[in-house]
């Protein structure tokens, strides 16, 4: 796999840096191997990445913002989404990657139910139309644990 990250380099503006800053920051500091591809100076990523965004997570008017996140040509998410797997510990599941053994992801993971056919938040957390849900149910995630 290639998990390849669509970014501005240099940085356009302080909002994109420090969301950029954050994706990048949580990869090295994981050890998770990664591409970076320069939208800035290269058209070439430009228009991949353009072209790849799905149609659904466009926004309304103009072009997608980066960060923009692949698993080698399957679209994973926008800043955002990321935003909400990290902060629910699903992080490896939104990249499309195994947690490693005894990680947070894990045990989290082992306590949230999802399902289907619920349209509210399980736990709290996961809704059924978020970001994380979809990318959960990409991944054939179903997890039926009780919480501890």
């Amino acid at each position: 796999f290639i998990l390849r990250i669509f970014l501005p380099l240099p940085f356009s503006t302080c909002f994109i840096k420090k969301q950029q800053q954050d994706v990048l920051g949580f990869l090295e500091a994981n050890k998770i191997e990664f591409e970076e591809k320069d939208i800035a100076a290269n058209e070439e990523n430009r228009k991949w990445m353009r072209e790849n965004v799905p149609e659904d997570s466009r926004p309304a008017s103009g072009n997608p913002l980066p960060p923009r996140l692949f698993n080698d040509s399957r679209y994973l998410g926008d800043y955002e989404a990321f935003f909400e797997a990290r902060e629910n510990n699903a992080v490896y599941a939104f990249l499309g990657l195994t947690a490693p053994p005894g990680s947070k992801t894990e045990a989290v993971l082992g306590a949230k139910l999802i399902s289907s056919s619920s349209s509210t938040n399980v736990n709290g957390a996961v809704r059924k139309n978020s970001a994380l849900y979809r990318e959960l149910q990409r991944a054939k995630l179903v997890i039926c644990a009780p919480a501890s």
